[in-house]
């Protein structure tokens, strides 16, 4: 059987770069090199800062960096020399053209196909399809535990041809995995059926969370909580309790992507009722957030214009920094220039602040700033888009993305319009969630991180505007609404209707009860 000894791993993003560390990590007889055209980002895998947040993964790397575990930019020298080469770059939803909107930008995939033929000398494996054995090998990680998702997979799928030459390559990638995953969790399959299965349990958990975000909207209205809906449903063995967490729609860019590419799929093969199928899931994602940000609006008598709004948590889910939205609005040409004003900074009030030039590689994911990953689809992204379309202030408080990344994304043409400058003038950035909220008429909590069910809301009280709104769009501040609501704050929280609020100023509570009219004499 062919034996792997050397890896090669094409893309040093979210993907790659983990993925790849924990491989060297339980296979330390195997050489494993991570390339990518960018140097900022190798130099900041082979620093003490690593380019991405993820729990457990710096204690992987440094385990391995140097032993058998290499960042590089040479590309060419590691193709070379390695027996398996992965293919892990960016594969956006196409903003142009065929498929516009749903299907997947393959220009990335093809450049590194071709570039591995033009310096390869010998016999290889490639997860992607070439002139070359091919294996498709997707990945199953959830960002937040994509370390654990690696050492303790579920599953590992393996698809090829059901050619001597492909099923020889399967083998060989087979006994990579087996360093550490169990024979009877390596699953191999032909090409196709692995392709799809990735992109079906991408669908089938995003369908989950817009089923239960549905269920919400009708909870609302009724007086259901859908946390005790979901608890209930949960528990039926054949449902099971796993992403029924109602919220303000599910990031990533996984789940959105791989849906909008499955929705293609059907099209293209004329099965029109199954793409209008999944394509409501996107519909229902794409609901939920301006129902959220529509609820804000109307709970603050209607308007927000010039009324500060704390939003705390902008990356897509908790332990991550990733915001995921600037990869699917990916540059159209090899250099992207933005700009952003900000009257507030300094004494360069009349003039262009900031500008960043970000370039777009063939080969390695879009790296845009350190500390943070390529982007797509938070939702803390599109409900700051609604709000400042009303002329909202927000100001964005979130531990780990940081300031420029934010500006990035709330810039963008797809975001902004036609008037990035007004991303200066509505949004601050702070360090401090408590000065976030100072002087705030309403909290907004759009990530589950788990400092925001510790804060002291007392004292955020005291600091805020009267009336108080908190707007809890994680579903983390359940177990303090009695507390929160003694304090004085107005509730408002996905999926439940929180009936009791405690009045703002002395005088008669309000009630819903309709005058009574009086008696003609």
């Amino acid at each position: 059987m062919f034996q792997i000894k050397k890896i090669c791993c094409i893309g040093a993003g979210y993907v790659g770069g983990p993925t790849c560390s924990v491989i060297a990590c339980m296979c330390p007889d195997i050489t494993v090199t991570v390339v990518d055209v960018n140097d900022s980002r190798i130099k900041a895998w082979n620093s003490d800062t690593l380019p991405i947040y993820e729990p457990g993964l710096n204690e992987v790397v440094l385990s391995c960096r140097g032993r058998n575990l290499f960042f590089s930019t040479d590309i060419d020298s590691a193709i070379k020399e390695a027996d398996l080469v992965f293919i892990s770059v960016n594969t956006p939803t196409k903003t142009y053209g065929m498929g516009k909107g749903r299907a997947a930008d393959l220009k990335f995939i093809e450049a590194c196909a071709r570039r591995i033929v033009e310096v390869s000398d010998g016999y290889k494996i490639v997860t992607e399809k070439s002139t070359v054995p091919v294996l498709s090998n997707p990945e199953f990680l959830a960002e937040g535990t994509a370390v654990k998702d690696l050492k303790e997979p579920d599953r590992v799928l393996i698809g090829g041809d059901e050619t001597p030459e492909g099923q020889r390559a399967i083998r060989a990638l087979c006994a990579v995995y087996e360093h550490w995953v169990p024979k009877s969790r390596i699953i191999t399959t032909n090409t196709w059926s692995s392709e799809l299965s990735k992109l079906a349990a991408n669908a089938f958990l995003a369908q989950r969370i817009s089923s239960i975000n549905s269920i919400s909207a009708l909870c609302e209205s009724t007086g259901a909580d859908v946390e005790e809906v979901a608890r209930a449903i949960g528990m039926d063995q054949r449902i099971g309790s796993k992403f029924l967490k109602a919220s303000v729609g599910f990031g990533g860019s996984c789940f959105q992507k791989d849906v909008l590419n499955l929705v293609y799929l059907c099209e293209a093969l004329n099965l029109l009722e199954v793409a209008s199928y999944w394509q409501q899931v996107i519909d229902m994602n794409e609901y939920q957030r301006k129902r959220f940000a529509c609820r804000i609006i109307d709970c603050l008598f209607n308007t927000v214009t010039g009324k500060k709004i704390a939003l705390l948590g902008f990356s897509f889910k908790k332990d991550t920094g990733d915001t995921r939205c600037f990869n699917q609005r990916q540059c159209q040409r090899d250099r992207w220039r933005l700009s952003y004003y900000s009257p507030r900074e300094g004494p360069y009030e009349s003039r262009l602040l900031r500008e960043y030039v970000f370039s777009v590689s063939v080969f390695g994911q879009i790296r845009l700033l350190r500390g943070t990953d390529d982007t797509e689809e938070s939702s803390s992204i599109y409900i700051s888009k609604y709000l400042m379309d009303e002329g909202a202030k927000l100001h964005i408080y979130d531990p780990k993305v940081l300031k420029e990344q934010i500006f990035l994304d709330l810039s963008h043409p797809s975001i902004s319009g036609d008037n990035p400058q007004r991303v200066g003038e509505l949004v601050t950035v702070t360090t401090d969630p408590y000065e976030a909220c100072e002087r705030a008429h309403a909290l907004v909590i759009c990530t589950e991180w788990d400092m925001f069910k510790e804060m002291d809301y007392e004292k955020i009280y005291q600091k805020m505007l009267k009336p108080a709104f908190i707007f809890d769009g994680r579903r983390v501040l359940d177990h303090l609404h009695p507390h929160l609501q003694n304090l004085g704050f107005h509730i408002e929280t996905i999926g439940k209707k929180v009936m009791s609020r405690i009045p703002f100023t002395g005088g008669v509570p309000r009630t819903s009860e309709p005058p009574v009219k009086k008696a003609k004499a």
